[in-house]
């Protein structure tokens, strides 16, 4: 008698959430940061998120992983890349923030999962369905109302969501797992971090590190925010069905832009609250479309 093949974990949706709750909620622990120079932040981050994540790795025993993935000169060129793209995502990020732009950060991620759908026509060859072209066409709209009325925002969105876009595209073709891709990611960084840290510690005001106890802890503290929720979303994206893990992402950016409303109390005119309403209409066909889309799945799917 064969035995049953095994089936994956489920319960994959608390994960997913709890890895997108401490993204969401991540402006709150920048803005207690925010004295701290962004580039010199992202510095700190890189170099205590290497070791954090090398902890993690040697727990869950993917030293071989890892190690594949250092050995390999294909791999490892595309990681250096991607180490590129996210260490520029951080920056743009951290600085948008700090800047007080909380309504262009949320923006930036909710056009993310668009102009994946967008590079994966143009690039890869996918086809995309007629309520896909629609939400893309929609989003594209509401950034021209953008470009119109509010290019600060718009500038700093854009470069948000590309260079996250970027980085998941580059991420696609590396068979690698987020955390030893994240460790493999930090390491490439991890020179010009040293440089950046002994670049700051040379100027007048010297290094943010070390002046007082709460900023070290909270510098210090930066390398669990960024290995932990990416730790999460790894177990999530193995217990998910892709389509529902993908509507998961919008909660964060969501997050975001309550924080932004309520916390920051950034204001809301009339052209930006446009351009996110129909972003959110594009987004809401783009979710719509996955619905539908995992529901004809499981309709052909045998009994």
């Amino acid at each position: 008698m064969a035995k049953p093949v095994p089936q994956p974990p489920r319960g994959g949706l608390p994960y997913a959430l709890g890895a997108h709750l401490v993204w969401g909620l991540l402006p709150l622990y920048l803005m207690l940061v925010r004295h701290v120079p962004a580039f010199e932040f992202v510095a700190w981050r890189v170099l205590f998120t290497l070791p954090f994540c090398l902890a993690i790795i040697a727990l869950r025993r993917q030293g071989p992983e890892l190690r594949a993935a250092l050995s390999n000169p294909r791999v490892l060129g595309l990681l250096v890349l991607s180490g590129l793209l996210i260490g520029a995502n951080w920056t743009i990020y951290v600085a948008a923030i700090q800047a007080g732009h909380v309504f262009a950060a949320s923006l930036g991620y909710y056009l993310t999962p668009l102009l994946q759908v967008l590079a994966g026509t143009l690039l890869l060859g996918e086809t995309l369905s007629r309520r896909q072209w629609i939400a893309v066409l929609l989003s594209g709209l509401g950034v021209a109302l953008l470009a119109r009325g509010a290019l600060d925002m718009l500038g700093v969105s854009l470069a948000l969501a590309l260079s996250w876009s970027c980085y998941g595209l580059v991420r696609r073709f590396v068979p690698v797992g987020s955390l030893p891709g994240l460790t493999v990611e930090t390491t490439v960084l991890a020179l010009p971090a040293i440089g950046g840290v002994l670049w700051f510690a040379g100027t007048p005001a010297g290094s943010s590190f070390g002046q007082d106890a709460a900023t070290s802890a909270l510098i210090v503290a930066a390398g669990a925010i960024t290995a932990v929720p990416l730790l999460l979303f790894a177990i999530a994206a193995r217990r998910m069905d892709f389509s529902a893990l993908g509507m998961v992402q919008f909660t964060s950016p969501t997050v975001v832009f309550l924080l932004g409303l309520t916390v920051f109390g950034e204001p809301l005119d009339p052209v930006k609250l446009t351009s996110f309403a129909i972003i959110w209409a594009a987004i809401a066909l783009f979710v719509w479309d996955l619905i539908a889309a995992r529901r004809k799945s499981a309709d052909k799917a045998p009994a």
